[in-house]
């Protein structure tokens, strides 16, 4: 299963790096305990807490009725920790 998806580049975002916290699309499926454990060994920082949330898409069209949902993940970051931002 894929951990993240990508970070999430808004104006929120940028301002949330100020206070040490990033955001990121990831699976749907998964759990905040994951995601904190999979941050902390593939950036090498400490997670001082994570807050998810949903966000229901839209509908793709009007024959199919399919709704794909995201989940966004802001992660905080102890002091002294700092995550790399990759721009594409």
């Amino acid at each position: 299963m894929e951990k993240s998806k990508n970070q999430l580049i808004t104006e929120k975002s940028i301002r949330l790096l100020q206070q040490n916290q990033y955001t990121f699309y990831v699976d749907s499926r998964l759990t905040k305990t994951e995601m904190k454990n999979w941050i902390e060994q593939f950036f090498n920082v400490q997670v001082e807490g994570i807050n998810s949330s949903r966000i229901r898409a839209k509908k793709k069209n009007r024959s199919n009725s399919h709704y794909t949902s995201k989940k966004k993940m802001i992660t905080r970051l102890r002091a002294n920790y700092f995550i790399p931002l990759f721009v594409n």
